[in-house]
């Protein structure tokens, strides 16, 4: 009999973090890996940031935290929301947590009941479903495809809707595919969910500022949906804060309150430093936030071109984050050099890693076993050296 719980027993390991993991090891060994496998900006935190951080110290920012996050830092979450999204909120619907993540454990432990279902567009981010299970939940997925722009129909959420139906849980812009979701089509998911007023809507934001094609939409500008609305978001994509652990949601006060009851019981208020750095991050200079984003974008116009170069790979031009999620199951079926066989896009992952050291993730941990995720938060000279790897590696195959 086992010592460990089922519920550890049960709960998947993060591939992205097990790819990052072989990465480090293979470094050690003496190999030139590149490393295209975590989803982490290569920049440094800004300046100002950085100092107010430090301004926070010399201030004795040092003792115990209100669990929601400190009141100023909840108002200047408020004022970034109306500023950048247009959306009224106040500081008692405001929870701060150690990252978005935990965000997202905290609504997963406070809203779901045993059998309730969630559900999920796949491709979806890795600790989606394993938290819906961990909180005794059921992921129901509604499959998209390289096609569509890996982006679900207003009929489809409609077909998968039931009794059970608790919530919907998705990421605009998407990790992994960068797609993201235009005004039209969430009022289209908007007006389903309409006649449903039961089901709360948890909108994952985090990737709000790398958004390559306009103004960031949120699903809780509609009025009609306002009150049923999780906005989750973050401190780590936009301002190079990953290391800081910072995330945040917008929710109904009903919802908030019964976040701060879980976090009080868990891990309490988020680090006193990293708060006033925060406040720094949303108030102050958004300008290197913008300088990023532009170079995210340069990166995916440079990855796209040469990935579309590479015969065998079908993808579409992600318009957010720093991701590319091509299809490669024309690939399977070939055998390497050892003449081992290419099931699935986990095998096509070790074999590149194996072979060129270039480290990807597996498209079957985002529930799309057809992909594969690349991402592109790294140099262009790593970029273009990594494709050129990629493509040697696919060119083998027999």
């Amino acid at each position: 009999m086992s010592k460990l719980s089922n519920r550890v027993e049960n709960l998947a390991v993060s591939k992205t973090i097990e790819m990052a993991k072989l990465s480090r090891e293979l470094k050690e060994q003496g190999h030139d890996v590149i490393s295209l496998s975590l989803g982490e900006p290569d920049f440094d935190t800004p300046q100002h940031v950085k100092e107010a951080a430090k301004q926070a110290i010399d201030d004795n920012f040092t003792h115990y935290t209100p669990v929601p996050g400190f009141l100023d830092l909840r108002e200047a979450i408020v004022h970034k929301l109306k500023r950048d999204n247009q959306l009224t909120f106040n500081p008692n619907q405001i929870v701060v947590s150690t990252g978005a993540k935990q965000s997202l454990a905290n609504l997963m432990l406070s809203l779901l009941n045993p059998g309730d279902e969630v559900i999920i567009p796949a491709p979806y981010w890795v600790s989606y479903p394993e938290m819906v299970g961990v909180a005794e939940g059921k992921p129901v997925f509604i499959e998209t495809d390289v096609e569509n722009d890996f982006k679900i129909t207003a009929n489809q959420l409609d077909q998968a809707i039931t009794s059970k139906t608790k919530m919907l849980l998705y990421s605009s812009p998407c990790n992994p595919t960068g797609s993201l979701y235009s005004k039209e089509e969430l009022q289209a998911l908007a007006k389903v969910l309409e006649k449903h007023p039961d089901i709360i809507i948890v909108s994952d934001e985090i990737y709000e500022h790398i958004n390559f094609v306009g103004e960031h939409e949120s699903i809780a500008q509609f009025d009609f949906l306002k009150d049923r609305v999780v906005i989750v978001n973050g401190l780590s994509k936009g301002f190079a804060m990953t290391g800081w652990r910072l995330g945040y949601i917008a929710a109904p006060e009903w919802i908030a309150k019964a976040c701060d009851k879980i976090q009080g019981q868990f891990t309490s208020g988020t680090c006193a430093i990293t708060q006033r750095a925060a406040i720094s991050a949303l108030s102050d200079n958004l300008e290197p936030t913008r300088e990023m984003k532009k170079a995210f974008q340069k990166r995916r116009d440079l990855i796209v071109s040469l990935l579309q170069e590479v015969s065998g790979l079908k993808l579409n031009n992600p318009q957010g984050a720093f991701y590319v999620f091509p299809d490669v199951s024309s690939f399977f079926g070939k055998t390497d050099e050892a003449g081992n066989e290419i099931k699935t896009s986990g095998d096509l992952c070790n074999y590149i890693l194996r072979t060129q050291y270039v480290a990807l993730v597996t498209g079957e941990a985002f529930g799309s076993p057809n992909c594969l995720r690349i991402s592109y938060a790294t140099s262009e000279d790593n970029i273009k050296a990594a494709v050129s790897r990629i493509k040697t590696a696919l060119s083998e195959l027999k």
